[in-house]
C-alpha cells in the first residue's frame, strides 16, 4: 500500500509539471502571437535627430546686496531697492518682470557672535527682445546691479522643433530597422517597442568681460547690446524589433 501512496504521489507530480510545461502557442488567441513572437529572433537599435537652434530668449537677474548692524534695517533696504525697481519695471510690456531669490542673514566674528546682517534681494527680467531687456536693466542700474545673464531656447520654440526633429528620428529608426532585418537575411521586421527622448546642451557666446561691463554700469549708461548663442536639440528613438522571416 505505501508502495501504491508513493507511486500515485510520483504520477500526481508528473501530471502537474506536465501541465505546466504546456506550450503557450498551443492555446488560442493572443497567448499563440505572443509565444510566437518570442521565438523570433531581436535587436535593439537607436537612432537621433539633432538641429542646432539660435536662443530666442534673456534672462537677467538683477540684484541688490545690503549690509547693516540691524537686520529690521537691512531687510527693509533691500525691501525698498526691489519696491523701487519693480514699480519702474511694472509697465515694460516687451520685458517680463518677476520676483527672485531673497534672503537676509547674520554674519558671524570669530567668537561666534553675530557682527552684522546682509541682505540680497533679485529681480528677474525675462523677453525675447534683446534690446527692450538691456535698456530696462540699464534703467534699473539706479536700484539694482545686473548680477546674472543667460541666453535659452524659449519653450514654445523647443517643442515646436523637437516636433520636426521627433518625425526625422522616427523615420531614421525605421529605416535602419529594415536596414538592420536585411543586413541579417530577414525580410521583415516588427517593432516591439519604443523609447522616445529629448534633450539640449547650452553654448554661451556672452563672454565674462561683457556681462561685467554690464553689471558695473550705471543709469546713465547706454543699454549694453546682447548677443545670444545657441543650443543643440536631439530627439532620441531607441527601442526593440523582431526580425521576421520570409515565412512569418
Amino acid at each position: 500500500m505505501y508502495r501504491d501512496l508513493r507511486k500515485s504521489k510520483w504520477l500526481l507530480g508528473m501530471t502537474l509539471c506536465a501541465a505546466m510545461a504546456a506550450p503557450v502557442w498551443a492555446a488560442p488567441g493572443h497567448g499563440a502571437v505572443s509565444e510566437r513572437h518570442g521565438r523570433w529572433p531581436q535587436a535593439t537599435l537607436q537612432a537621433e535627430a539633432t538641429q542646432e537652434v539660435a536662443q530666442d530668449t534673456v534672462r537677467i537677474t538683477m540684484a541688490t546686496e545690503v549690509t547693516g548692524a540691524d537686520q529690521a534695517e537691512v531687510a527693509s533696504r533691500v525691501n525698498k531697492a526691489l519696491d523701487a525697481a519693480l514699480k519702474q519695471a511694472k509697465d515694460n510690456k516687451k520685458v517680463k518682470v518677476s520676483s527672485g531669490n531673497y534672503r537676509v542673514w547674520p554674519m558671524n566674528d570669530k567668537d561666534g557672535r553675530i557682527s552684522n546682517w546682509r541682505g540680497r534681494g533679485e529681480l528677474l527680467l525675462e523677453s525675447k527682445d534683446f534690446e527692450a531687456a538691456s535698456a530696462l536693466a540699464s534703467a534699473l542700474g539706479s536700484s539694482l546691479s545686473i548680477a546674472h545673464l543667460n541666453f535659452f531656447v524659449s519653450p514654445q520654440a523647443r517643442a515646436e522643433q523637437e516636433a520636426v526633429l521627433l518625425e526625422q528620428a522616427a523615420t531614421a529608426f525605421r529605416e535602419r530597422a529594415k536596414a538592420t532585418a536585411l543586413a541579417f537575411d530577414f525580410a521583415d521586421y516588427k517593432i516591439k517597442e519604443v523609447q522616445v527622448g529629448g534633450s539640449g546642451a547650452v553654448f554661451y557666446k556672452e563672454s565674462a568681460p561683457r556681462m561685467m561691463a554690464m553689471a558695473a554700469s550705471d543709469s546713465a549708461a547706454p543699454a549694453a547690446p546682447l548677443e545670444a548663442g545657441t543650443e543643440t536639440i536631439t530627439v532620441t528613438v531607441q527601442g526593440s524589433i523582431f526580425l521576421l522571416p520570409a515565412n512569418k
